[in-house]
């Protein structure tokens, strides 16, 4: 098992509808929005982390496995790969924690270390400064509440902070290839940004949330990940 590369895929995500990624804050204040987004110490501004694309990416790819079955809903790990029925299954498993890795506590030498690497995506420069210029909002509250399907009244009314829809972030991501055989990874990858432009990122997916579009840097990549028909 050699180093062969590591390749580096950038690019933008353009918000197509309000993202809500939680800022895990349970502080409630009078007044104030019950559900904050995730914004940068600093700057108080928004981002996406990188471990929430991962996660999404990952768990359309297992779903679409079919290997779900096996886990009862936890993440696919060497256990599952020991599972598998057939020869295909262990294909997909094995390229599943070959590029997202397994818990420190299974022990596969033939896997090896993860191979994704997904950072932080920070508002786009370019994006910021339009917004900027504009007086653009950074970030909107969405109140929402149940019906009472008798009286057809509106109940419990709350207030969820979103990142507005045309908000772009910047995105990278890079990947280790380990052997010149591992190739296919990549394609394993887009697959899985593309079942994440099909689907949602964030919160509250079922009710129009967090739709995104990808915009990649090198043509190559974005002409292939146009070509793609993951399902």
């Amino acid at each position: 098992m050699k180093l062969e590369a590591i390749k580096e895929i950038t690019g933008k995500i353009i918000l197509k509808s309000g993202l809500h990624i939680g800022a895990g804050d349970m502080e409630m204040k009078i007044g104030g929005v019950d559900n904050p987004v995730i914004k940068h110490p600093h700057t108080q501004e928004p981002y996406i982390p990188g471990s929430s694309i991962k996660g999404k990416v990952r768990s359309l790819l297992e779903m679409r496995s079919g290997l779900m079955t096996r886990t009862d809903g936890a993440p696919v790990s060497v256990k599952t790969l020991n599972q598998c029925k057939n020869d295909e299954e262990k294909v997909i498993c094995k390229k599943i924690l070959k590029l997202f890795g397994s818990s420190g506590a299974e022990a596969d030498s033939t896997l090896g270390p993860t191979r994704v690497s997904f950072a932080d995506c920070s508002m786009d420069e370019v994006w910021k400064g339009k917004a900027s210029m504009l007086h653009l909002p950074l970030s909107e509250v969405k109140s929402e509440n149940s019906i009472n399907r008798i009286k057809g009244t509106a109940e419990n009314p709350r207030f969820s902070e979103r990142v507005p829809s045309g908000v772009e972030f910047g995105f990278r991501v890079s990947l280790k290839l380990l052997g010149k055989e591992e190739t296919d990874l990549e394609n394993l990858l887009l697959e899985g940004l593309k079942l994440l432009e099909m689907d949602a990122l964030g919160g509250s997916g079922s009710r129009g949330y967090g739709r995104v579009l990808f915009q990649f840097d090198d043509p190559e990549v974005q002409k292939k990940f146009n070509d793609i028909k993951p399902l």
